[in-house]
């Protein structure tokens, strides 16, 4: 069993991207672009360089966040933020160069935190953030990789409850996972400089929901050692039998920056209540003596 120890890597809004037999890290980490990060056990870290930089062929010069990659029909896809909209670049390797197939935004309205989701079926989707008096997580099919059917655009979630709004009305960074059927909507609520940063989920029969928000969220929240906790991603462990959630904490009670990248395993459980969906579980695993395994 491979072991590493939590926080694996600095880097914020992290992304993990299992490919080659390696790890790649992205996260927001320079100011005109992404560099990349790559380990075979998320103990050892390499960097790789600039896999996108601010230039010819690249959307945006300023404000670059949230890279996050999917790789569909032999190439890499990355939707990222730059000037406060979302892009796409498209690179044969997860090194890149990433570059921009279409010089344009997704959407000419301001949206960040875009997740790709492709369904059994086939459909794509992007779930992002609109600014709508607040940070509000909306969704929309695609026709293709590049292209947002923005027509179909339907607001899926936004913070209403008092875990989610400790500070500021902001709920953000979504990622989709489908388990049993259900469609397990995760993010993030609270402004990113609180210690209250925390993750929760909510479910649906359809890709677009309606959402019902889990009533035991939320699933990540600071610990005592760690504050701060959210804008996170999934993957795998290498053999793919184990969910792995990936993302950032504050570097310490009493600095927000430069943010932490953590990986700890999830899993789905059974609820106690009969009919509920399946519990999403995060198992933390924390502390300077603390050892993690995949």
């Amino acid at each position: 069993m491979k072991k590493y120890k939590n926080p694996v890597i600095a880097g914020a809004d992290p992304f993990l991207l299992r490919a080659n037999g390696k790890y790649y890290h992205y996260a927001t980490s320079a100011p005109d672009g992404f560099k990349v990060y790559s380990s075979p056990d998320l103990a050892e870290w390499k960097e790789e360089g600039y896999c996108l930089k601010a230039g010819e062929g690249v959307m945006g010069d300023k404000g670059f966040w949230a890279p996050e990659i999917k790789y569909y029909d032999g190439k890499y896809y990355m939707v990222y933020v730059a000037n406060e909209h979302l892009a796409v670049a498209v690179s044969d390797s997860p090194l890149g160069p990433f570059r921009c197939p279409k010089m344009k935004w997704l959407s000419e309205k301001n949206a960040i935190d875009g997740s790709y989701f492709i369904d059994d079926d086939g459909k794509i989707y992007l779930y992002y953030v609109r600014f709508d008096g607040g940070n509000i997580i909306y969704g929309a099919p695609m026709n293709d990789m590049t292209t947002l059917c923005e027509n179909q655009e339907k607001e899926l979630l936004r913070a209403s409850l008092p875990w989610e709004k400790v500070k500021g009305n902001v709920a953000e960074g979504p990622f989709v996972i489908k388990y049993g059927g259900k469609y397990y909507l995760t993010y993030t609520a609270n402004d990113y400089i609180s210690k209250d940063y925390a993750v929760g989920y909510a479910v649906s029969d359809s890709p677009m929901g309606p959402f019902e928000k889990y009533k035991g969220n939320p699933v990540l929240k600071r610990d005592g050692i760690y504050c701060g906790t959210g804008h996170h991603s999934f993957t795998t462990s290498p053999d793919g039998k184990n969910l792995l959630i990936v993302y950032h904490v504050h570097h310490d009670e009493n600095n927000v920056h430069p943010r932490l990248t953590c990986v700890d395993k999830a899993e789905f459980v059974a609820s106690e209540e009969k009919g509920e969906p399946d519990v999403l579980k995060i198992n933390v695993c924390h502390g300077e003596q603390s050892v993690c395994d995949m």
